[in-house]
């Protein structure tokens, strides 16, 4: 276990979440809850468990991301096609505070799981439902995904060099960003629940979650028929702000600040720039923006990436290198700031896994918990709600749990 193992309980000890998603969205919010004291049990299917298990690479058959994912989790193997199933996933919901879904819009009502029929002998229950378009509007029942709603959403078009093909951020940011606004949905229906005793469905559409992140794209084109347009590494409308190639790599420079671009145009030689006073503001500069990212570039190339970070450091302007993997790792403000911890899995393998954020200063959260091997805590769990021990034996016999 890591060293935050010790800490306080977290500020949602005593809240309790039943988790009936699997792969990113629905899981990544309830990890994010038991990261700060939720007890957050997860429902899987017997035998195959959530197919995250066997996503990318794996130890000893099991995925490492399934060590970050579900963290601080219980594992409970049930099989919710069978009808039995669901009827101790009701008993188990009854006891609990939140119930998170990412299905397809109506799974949940085919199995009876319908929110009015749960709120109705449990007024207080909150209910996440993550899905691609939402519970409502004519795209509710098309399957969706976080690489389409990142498209629809308004990201993917703008994630690419100029005339070139749209890319992918390169991680689920799509769900991430879903899974994120499901937690503020959750924390403000319980401080709702909390006034008035009742609880509510938050209906999280992916799509929207990306849109929400999309700063003036709408407006832009709604008071100029503006369609914003990809431009790579470069922040349009606003400058400079860009990658610039060094002798051993990139470095990005944000430097669009009225006086952080005078401190940069001295750090590069540039006074000239810097004293021009068409370039003292953002407009005179982004219409001379190739013209600026013409000189920092010449300036950085010749330069090793550490020179040019050690150079802007001291003249305050913001710049960083372009982390990889093996650069985080290595990081020391990483490390000091507690966002790499170190974890032992259920085969023992040790695993460096991304700490806890936000970072509270009275009730931060923990890792507490390693991610459980399939069905490790059904049989605790389902004795807390009256199943015998016999019950679960014919329940596994028959492939129900």
């Amino acid at each position: 276990m890591p060293a935050s193992s010790a800490a306080s309980p977290g500020p949602l000890a005593g809240l309790k979440v039943l988790e009936l998603g699997q792969l990113i969205a629905g899981p990544f919010a309830a990890k994010t809850l038991a990261d700060f004291g939720a007890e957050v049990i997860k429902i899987e299917a017997p035998g195959s468990g959530d197919p995250l298990r066997q996503w990318r690479l794996l130890h000893n058959g099991t995925s490492v991301w399934w060590q970050v994912q579900s963290r601080n989790k219980k594992s409970v193997a049930l099989d919710l096609r069978q009808p039995e199933a669901r009827d101790i996933v009701r008993r188990l919901i009854a006891e609990c505070d939140v119930l998170i879904e990412n299905f397809k819009p109506g799974v949940m009502e085919s199995w009876g799981l319908a929110y009015d029929a749960l709120s109705r002998d449990h007024p207080g229950l909150i209910m996440l439902r993550i899905s691609g378009y939402g519970q409502t509007g004519p795209y509710k029942d098309r399957p969706g995904f976080g690489v389409v709603a990142e498209a629809m959403g308004g990201l993917r078009h703008l994630t690419a060099e100029p005339g070139r093909v749209p890319v992918r951020v390169g991680v689920s940011i799509g769900d991430t960003l879903a899974s994120l606004h499901g937690v503020i949905g959750v924390l403000m229906a319980l401080q709702h629940r909390h006034a008035s005793g009742r609880g509510q469905v938050v209906d999280v559409a992916l799509y929207e979650a990306v849109f929400n992140c999309m700063e003036s794209l709408l407006p832009e084109y709604s008071a100029f028929g503006a369609v914003r347009e990809p431009a790579g590494s470069a922040l349009p409308g606003i400058a400079p702000s860009n990658a610039y190639p060094c002798a051993d790599g990139w470095v990005l420079v944000a430097g669009n600040g009225d006086s952080i671009f005078k401190r940069l145009m001295s750090a590069i030689g540039r006074d000239d720039l810097g004293a021009d006073p068409a370039l003292a503001g953002n407009a005179g500069r982004v219409a001379r923006v190739a013209e600026i990212d013409a000189a920092i570039g010449a300036w950085t190339q010749p330069r090793q990436v550490a020179d040019v970070l050690a150079a802007l450091n001291d003249a305050q302007v913001p710049a960083g290198r372009i982390y990889t993997a093996r650069d985080i790792a290595d990081d020391p403000h990483y490390r000091a700031r507690g966002m790499i911890e170190r974890v032992t899995t259920a085969d023992g393998l040790t695993l460096d896994v991304p700490g806890v954020v936000p970072k509270l200063s009275a009730t931060p959260g923990a890792i507490t918990r390693r991610a459980p091997a399939l069905g490790e805590n059904t049989e605790a769990v389902l004795r807390e709600i009256g199943i015998t021990a016999q019950q679960l034996a014919a329940l596994r016999q028959r492939g129900i749990a």
